[in-house]
């Protein structure tokens, strides 16, 4: 379940970042094309959040053609939501999140075994001591001594190496297994800019190459076809970030000064929650957006739309939209 601490750093692409946005010299959304199409006028740029008031507008995705799927302004909502107070995982929607729950499952059970014995011996040592004469501690003899430090050393060698075994196996089978959407053509790659408070995302259009007029920017909205590998690079230009999908069992720190990187693919159609998951400063609430998976048929009807609109939105002289970096290889 930890962030996948893999990435390389990439200062000149964090710069081009820190360029784009307000407050560090450049234009901020102004440069993002056709982000404003969902937006109402002189909606607030990101990283002003703070000095809103209270229910002002975020930035949302732009670039929906009509017809398409539904958005976040037109009031859609995660799918099955669920009881706050449910000690239960999210629903898992993807291929691989049974993993992590049967992990999780495992270390579980591991606890409750751990927790009978100790409660249990608990018990029966203040009921057959009850009526024992009161002595001062001696620290144990020798054998007493060696017993519990052998069961110590024991539970943690169960409880913790089964965990640990079983992290390194999911992380080299799914999460550091880059080979997976490097290779199949399907694939669909996302670069992720962390924001005080949203995330911004922006996608190779049709002609499948980052910087070029037809790349797709959306705000808070994320969107995939159901089925193929979901290939995420992900940055902050302020401060540390969590990115999560938690219906997706996909947790990765966006930090500054580093493009870090995961992917995970959609067992269904539906629309999901995304969070942070580490507090990012005063409106880190506000910091939620929506993955909607959609069919492959409607997704490319969506991302074809998206770019015409951007190559119309296009302003060569406008430097601060072309934020981004060279896509990096596994």
């Amino acid at each position: 379940m930890s962030p996948l601490p893999s990435g390389a750093e990439d200062t000149a692409a964090l710069r081009e970042v820190g360029a784009a946005l307000p407050g560090n010299g450049g234009a901020g959304l102004h440069g993002a094309p056709e982000v404003g199409a969902a937006l109402p006028d002189e909606t607030p740029s990101p990283g002003r959040g703070d000095t809103l008031p209270d229910g002002a507008a975020r930035p949302e995705s732009g670039l929906v053609p009509p017809g398409s799927a539904p958005t976040v302004a037109a009031g859609l909502t995660p799918d099955a939501p669920r009881d706050a107070w449910t000690l239960a995982l999210p629903e898992d929607a993807s291929t691989h999140g049974h993993r992590i729950d049967a992990l999780l499952g495992w270390s579980h059970r591991f606890d409750a075994v751990l927790v009978a014995i100790a409660l249990g011996w608990l018990v029966f040592a203040v009921w057959r001591f009850r009526g024992a004469r009161r002595v001062a501690s001696d620290g144990g003899t020798r054998r007493s001594r060696a017993w519990v430090l052998g069961l110590a050393l024991g539970a943690f060698v169960v409880v913790d190496g089964t965990l640990l075994l079983g992290s390194h196996a999911y992380l080299r089978d799914v999460l550091w297994n880059f080979h997976v959407p490097a290779e199949d053509p399907r694939t669909v790659r996302i670069e992720v800019n962390a924001h005080q408070w949203s995330w911004e995302a922006r996608y190779a259009g049709e002609d499948g190459r980052f910087g070029t007029p037809d790349d797709v920017v959306t705000w808070n909205d994320l969107r995939v076809p159901v089925g193929v590998p979901v290939w995420v690079q992900l940055v902050s230009t302020d401060v540390v970030h969590g990115f999560s999908l938690p219906h997706f069992r996909v947790k990765l720190d966006a930090i500054p000064g580093r493009v870090n990187q995961t992917w995970f693919q959609a067992a269904r159609e539906g629309t999901w929650e995304v969070a942070c998951y580490q507090h990012c400063g005063t409106s880190h609430y506000k910091m939620r957006g929506l993955l909607h998976v959609m069919s492959p048929e409607s997704y490319a009807a969506w991302l074809h739309e998206a770019g015409r609109q951007a190559v119309q939105a296009h302003d060569e002289n406008d430097s601060a939209a072309r934020w981004g970096w060279e896509w990096k290889a596994p």
